[in-house]
């Protein structure tokens, strides 16, 4: 039987493992950590659990599953859980977004198609009942940049728009500082944790159209969470699963070395385990490690054999930080039925309240029995200075970082005579713990940044060495972003390459690429053919409408 050994236990690990148990394959997986799951995981958190209770749930940041990722939930399809359903049955829907602002009243926004002639309006007088601080021609020169990324050919984005910052773009510097704060700054801290100025429009101008794109289709919302801590409703049954198929799956193997064989092979990898380091073999070799961690295990053998795994050492300098932490609180706050943006926190603020979709959630068996709900939040910029004490998240102790965080999220929601958190409330809290609590703190699992002009730097899932291929999120992918998405789409092609490399004769993994609706095939095409003439885009609309903005008041007048 042919044996792989996977370097890393995450979402990208257990996406290959998934794929090649499910084909026959031997499979041995090599975990760091002492819980499975990589980013994803949940974690129990220390001394919380009081008179014999279960400790309070935590992790490394809430879980958010857009309608436009394919491949990890065709994979969470494939995962059994209780009572004849999947793992995939256990995410459910929001229903809207919140935008939060310092001393203003907050906009909503949908994550879903409206479901009701009420829901449209509502949306259509968004600009009309909220002050959202933005000119008329800030608004139609921002909606024309969406319509150019729209109408963009996939070569225009992959070799122009990956060249140029989203602030560049969007032309941040000609408009008003509501315009850099909600467009720019806003759009790109809590959607991909970048600077406006450095992250590839291609990047983050393509996710953000997929979000778009999703919302504007019926059906299933844009922003789905899971119903419970990660690791009980997916992962944990997920390695129940793999194993019960054969799966061996080693927890606290730290990957110590990789050894090469001339002229073109992994000969095995030393892991250290208890303080023992033994080497580990088989006929094929997945690394499914962060980039950074990739870096630091390079060496010169591997780097003789195929030189362009250099440039993972310079890709590995395009990460920030992206880490959650979770306040306890003793009332259910529902601060809004999905994720909640709060644009003008100096530490870019996201959160979630669980407790309204954690249904089957007894949170009386949880820590001192007290928690009714978590507001899980996440801290996208670190270095920034906070309100309360004017430094930055990585330069406070874990109680500042807290109290810095409370402040912000009250100065964003008790607004104008609301109050939706009182001091009162907060009961405990925990912060993720790859964040290490000293001054300055340290990030052991940072995020890969998608910077402009990075992408030739990102290697391929299959290497010029024969055995060896890549599965992680810094993997040239269609979803070209660090996500869970991003992890298992690598997975699925590192997999096809051992199945080609094996001579399999089955069937392959599928992969998908991003959806782009059919309306716009005709823009493309025509974009097409003037970028292979070397032509700059030009996005005029039909029927002698002359913006964008025009054309959508157009139509917004027929609901009218």
């Amino acid at each position: 039987m042919t044996k792989v050994i996977i370097l890393g236990g995450g979402v990208a690990g257990l996406s290959a493992a998934h794929e090649l148990i499910n084909r026959g394959f031997e499979v041995e997986v090599y975990e760091t950590k002492n819980i499975p799951g990589g980013k994803a995981r949940s974690t129990s958190v220390p001394d919380s659990a009081v008179d014999g209770r279960n400790p309070l749930p935590g992790e490394h940041g809430f879980r958010f599953f857009p309608r436009f990722y394919k491949h990890v939930t065709a994979t969470m399809k494939e995962i059994p859980f209780k009572n004849g359903k999947t793992v995939f049955d256990n995410l459910v829907q929001t229903t809207e977004i919140r935008v939060a602002r310092f001393g203003k009243d907050s906009f909503f926004l949908p994550a879903r198609f409206p479901g009701s002639l009420k829901e449209i309006r509502k949306y259509l007088d968004l600009d009309k009942n909220t002050d959202l601080g933005l000119s008329d021609e800030e608004k139609q020169y921002f909606a024309e940049r969406m319509w150019q990324l729209m109408t963009s050919c996939y070569e225009r984005r992959k070799h122009e728009y990956e060249r140029m910052g989203w602030w560049q773009f969007i032309e941040a510097d000609r408009f008003s500082e509501t315009y850099k704060t909600f467009l720019a700054r806003g759009l790109t801290r809590t959607l991909v944790a970048a600077r406006a100025e450095t992250v590839s429009t291609k990047t983050g101008g393509d996710i953000m159209l997929q979000l778009m794109f999703d919302i504007a289709r019926p059906g299933t919302s844009s922003d789905r969470i899971l119903n419970g801590p990660t690791n009980d409703v997916w992962i944990n049954p997920w390695l129940e699963h793999l194993r019960s198929k054969g799966l061996r799956y080693t927890l606290n193997a730290t990957l110590v070395k990789i050894l090469t064989e001339r002229p073109d092979k992994i000969s095995g990898v030393v892991v250290k385990q208890d303080g023992v380091e033994k080497t580990v073999t088989g006929d094929y070799y997945i690394a499914a490690v962060p980039v950074e961690v990739m870096s630091g295990l390079l060496n010169q053998g591997m780097l003789d054999i195929d030189p362009t795994l250099e440039n993972i050492k310079t890709l590995a300098l395009n990460v920030s930080w992206m880490n959650g932490m979770q306040l306890y609180l003793t009332e259910d706050v529902k601060v809004n039925h999905g994720h909640t943006v709060y644009v003008d926190t100096p530490w870019a603020l996201t959160s979630i309240s669980q407790a309204q979709f954690w249904t089957d959630f007894d949170w009386s068996k949880y820590g001192d029995g007290k928690i009714k709900s978590i507001l899980s939040v996440d801290i996208s910029d670190w270095f920034s200075p906070g309100i309360l004490y004017g430094k930055a998240a990585k330069d406070c102790s874990q109680k500042e970082i807290v109290e810095e965080c409370w402040a912000q999220l009250k100065k964003s929601l008790n607004v104008n005579g609301q109050v939706l958190l009182k001091d009162e409330y907060l009961h405990n809290w925990n912060i993720d713990n790859s964040i290490v609590p000293s001054i300055p703190a340290i990030n052991q699992e940072p995020l890969l940044v998608n910077n402009k002009n990075t992408w030739m730097l990102r290697p391929y899932s299959y290497t010029d060495i024969s055995n060896f291929f890549i599965a992680s999120d810094y993997v040239k992918t269609n979803t070209d972003l660090a996500t869970m998405e991003g992890a298992n789409e690598a997975a699925r092609r590192a997999v096809n390459d051992i199945l080609n490399a094996s001579k399999y004769r089955g069937s392959y993994c599928k992969v998908w690429n991003l959806h782009e609706p059919w309306y716009l095939t005709f823009f493309r095409y025509k974009d097409r053919r003037r970028y292979a003439q070397g032509l700059p885009w030009d996005g005029k609309l039909p029927f002698g409408v002359e913006s964008l903005t025009k054309f959508l008041k157009k139509i917004a007048q027929l609901f009218k």
